[in-house]
């Protein structure tokens, strides 16, 4: 049993794998087309709103020790409970995005290495099958599922209400039993279905089915109104910029900076959908680390330029407010803005729909062909090569939820499964490095083991800085995982199946 549990996947398996003609996906993607998918994902409406929100801090009521975070309750034990704050970054939030810029880089470093060796869908679920063991894969696997699906439901009911308030201001009152979902907070709104969060992840679903080509060309689009809309705002706002808001520039010092850090951090979140569509890159070992470093470098430009044009139209202790980008532009007179600025939130929602949808359904796909998940997951639709059935399990997944919940209570679960998938990947560098030192990589990591031991130090005090009833619900989906992980995914996975595959870890390269 522990053979099996820890038995790994060979490099040149999972490439075999890929390759055979019966679950082949189309190889149409190229390195642009990957970096708006990191694009794509990273940037969504936390440009406009936690920005203001990190430069103004914000004050924490934690009235229950399941509210508190955990890192606090190590330090500070009951004291750590009450009223609480975060000091604000001020103008100093530019920093914040580049020091954060710089510890995503961290980890999308060792991404880029495993992507150049493994360029094979999955991501971190697959690299953990080739170094760290079977049931560590179904671990990560499980955890991305959670990853992906949370997230999208919180966007998908967010995309709803905003779709909605956009309607009204027009005039146009759809029927409120349509329009929200059944329980928020767990009481009943009176409801019948969140018919919006359902029906644009259905959609989502078709554009994905019918092609990665269409489905990068979709995504193609919404990164490009995306920029339009934030390149707007900077330049036409820089005009009303006063020199004086940016004085301090660091109101609270480095405490604040690091703060505002710890709010914006997942913000970044995303960089790692890149490597899921590995398998359907045209040269994979190139082009998948430049679609993730291309995409941190990008969206890092892009989040300090609002960053500091923002600090710069308005003092930053008026941005704490729930929406500091449009308060600001009607303060500085330009409103005509603010329609860009919707549009690019809107399509900053759908973007990220689609991104991290193509991410879950690849996940589904991967575990499938390995076994740990119905075999009928790894079913490619003949005419448009795409895996349709884990497309339209995983859409159904999110759509149905998205419906009847309101998740974003929930949404610290994608921070938290993203973070140790970082973990997870950035050790997984460290083991390959030491079991098969000489297997070709078209990228390194440099200065291995100490860029993935900070990259594990940061994302686990990351980590920690959540709440209690964070990590309390990542335990119970974990301990959810392993009981069909060990009641079916253990005998149906190949080496369940076949005994005779369980065979020692191959020696190190000489």
């Amino acid at each position: 049993m522990a053979s099996q549990l820890f038995k790994t996947k060979s490099i040149d398996k999972l490439l075999a794998e890929a390759a055979d003609a019966e679950h082949r996906l189309r190889r149409t993607l190229g390195p642009w087309s990957l970096t708006a998918l990191g694009i794509g994902a990273i940037i969504g409406t936390g440009i406009f709103i936690l920005t203001g929100t990190a430069a103004a801090g914000e004050e924490l009521q934690v009235h229950s020790i399941w509210k508190a975070p955990v890192l606090d309750l190590l330090l500070h034990g009951r004291n750590a409970l009450g009223t609480g704050g975060r000091p604000g970054a001020g103008p100093g939030i530019a920093l914040s995005f580049l020091m954060v810029a710089l510890v995503c880089a961290l980890a999308g470093l060792c991404y880029a290495e495993l992507a150049s060796m493994i360029p094979i869908a999955g991501s971190a679920y697959t690299y953990a099958y080739a170094t760290l063991g079977e049931v560590i894969a179904w671990i990560i696997g499980w955890d991305l599922i959670l990853e992906y699906a949370v997230s999208n439901m919180a966007v998908a009911v967010g995309f709803s209400a905003y779709i909605d308030s956009l309607l009204r201001g027009f005039g146009i009152h759809l029927p409120r039993q349509f329009m929200g979902p059944i329980f928020v907070a767990g009481e009943r709104t009176g409801s019948y279905f969140n018919l919006p969060g359902f029906l644009i992840v259905m959609i989502i679903s078709v554009i994905l089915v019918l092609g990665i080509r269409e489905s990068a060309g979709a995504n193609n689009i919404m990164v490009m109104v995306k920029i339009i809309a934030i390149l707007i705002f900077v330049f036409a706002a820089s005009r009303h910029i006063e020199p004086s808001n940016w004085k301090p520039f660091m109101p609270n010092g480095w405490q604040g900076v690091l703060t505002g850090g710890a709010i914006v951090f997942f913000t970044y979140i995303g960089f790692d959908s890149v490597s899921t569509a590995a398998e359907e890159c045209k040269q994979p070992q190139r082009d998948v680390p430049f679609g993730i470093i291309a995409s941190l470098v990008v969206c890092a430009l892009l989040y300090i330029s609002v960053a500091i044009v923002l600090t710069g139209i308005q003092h930053w202790q008026a941005l704490r407010n729930a929406a500091p980008v449009a308060n600001a532009l009607q303060a500085i007179g330009l409103p005509q803005v603010q329609r860009w600025v919707t549009i690019g939130a809107l399509t900053g929602m759908l973007s990220s729909l689609l991104v991290f949808q193509l991410g879950q359904a690849r996940v589904w796909f991967a575990m499938s062909r390995d076994g740990l998940l119905p075999r009928a997951f790894t079913k490619v639709h003949p005419r448009f090569r795409t895996p349709h059935i884990s497309t339209w399990a995983a859409g159904l997944f999110v759509a149905i939820p998205a419906g009847i919940f309101d998740i974003g209570t929930l949404a610290d679960l994608s921070n938290i499964g993203t973070l140790f998938a970082f973990v997870l990947v950035s050790l997984g560098v460290i083991v390959l490095r030491h079991r098969q030192p000489n297997h070709p990589r078209k990228f390194r990591t440099p200065w291995v083991p100490v860029i993935p031991l900070l990259a594990i130090l940061c994302c686990l005090i990351l980590m920690a800085s959540l709440p209690l009833e964070t990590w309390a619900r990542f335990v119970v989906w974990l301990a959810i995982g392993l009981m069909i992980y060990f009641t079916y995914s253990k005998r149906h996975s190949e080496f369940g199946s076949d005994p005779h595959a369980l065979e020692p870890h191959p020696a190190p390269d000489p």
